[in-house]
């Protein structure tokens, strides 16, 4: 059974919308609220009690013109390991996380 990719978009997406959702974007606030989003992601796909290692990354920028573009690359099982990238904005920032899973093999 491979990486479930839906399932950890869904968590993610729910995330983001907790923190971010009804917020306009301000430099004071992007510390706290990019934290915020990884810890709660992390905590909440640990609890989905399956056989991986995560790692889980946030950038959030200030919307604007030149847009934003991200690029990953990953040498692995990709059998058993995965990733999930979730894409949010609203009308004043963008908001990225990936999301990286790595089968524990016992």
């Amino acid at each position: 059974v491979g990486f479930n990719v839906d399932e950890a978009h869904n968590i993610v997406k729910e995330c983001i919308d907790g923190v971010l959702g009804g917020e306009d974007y301000n430099q004071n606030n992007i510390n706290q609220w990019t934290a915020s989003i990884v810890e709660q992601s992390l905590t909440h796909l640990v609890k989905l009690g399956k056989a991986y290692k995560y790692i889980v990354t946030c950038a959030v920028v200030q919307r604007s013109a030149y847009g934003f573009h991200t690029a990953s690359s990953c040498f692995w099982d990709t059998t058993s390991d995965g990733t999930c990238t979730v894409r949010w904005e609203n009308r004043t920032m963008n908001c990225i996380v990936n999301v990286f899973a790595i089968a524990i093999v016992l």
